[in-house]
């Protein structure tokens, strides 16, 4: 039990942390497009440089420019959010997924187990609610000990 719960609350600690860092600034990009990898690095470190440690990508899903369509198409875009998610995760590639319980401008993250940031952009934009502009993402490498939290 024990062995479950100190990685859960290291992860719990990072998000928190995540969350306070965070400072909103506007975006003209709906989201990240293959164009724009130049700035998101395939890999800062190669996963064999950090001994005992597994690469995983963080996607920061943030507040989209364009959260003005009415609320039967809102509703669509949600619906078809949650079913990509869905895909993506019975796939393998989403490991975690979930909303922050706030209204802030920071609406939720994906973890996902993808071979570098360009699949996981490519994934991400599959996504209704990145499509539609109702969010927009940032994506971070993000290691963690193998099979400590995710198997």
């Amino acid at each position: 039990m024990a062995s479950k719960i100190i990685p859960t609350l290291l992860l719990l600690g990072f998000l928190v942390v995540i969350i306070f860092s965070f400072h909103a600034t506007p975006s003209p990009a709906v989201s990240l497009h293959v164009s724009a990898l130049a700035a998101v690095p395939v890999t800062s470190h190669s996963a064999d440089t950090i001994s005992g440690l597994k690469r995983y990508w963080m996607v920061l899903l943030k507040r989209g420019p364009h959260r003005n369509q009415p609320a039967a198409q809102a509703a669509e875009i949600q619906k078809g959010h949650l079913q990509n998610i869905t895909r993506l995760a019975n796939a393998g590639k989403i490991i975690v997924a979930g909303p922050f319980g706030d209204d802030g401008p920071l609406r939720g993250i994906f973890i996902m187990d993808c071979a570098d940031s360009l699949e996981a952009v490519q994934l991400v934009n599959t996504d209704p609610a990145i499509a539609a502009g109702r969010l927009s993402f940032e994506v971070k490498p993000w290691w963690t000990e193998k099979n400590c939290v995710f198997k």
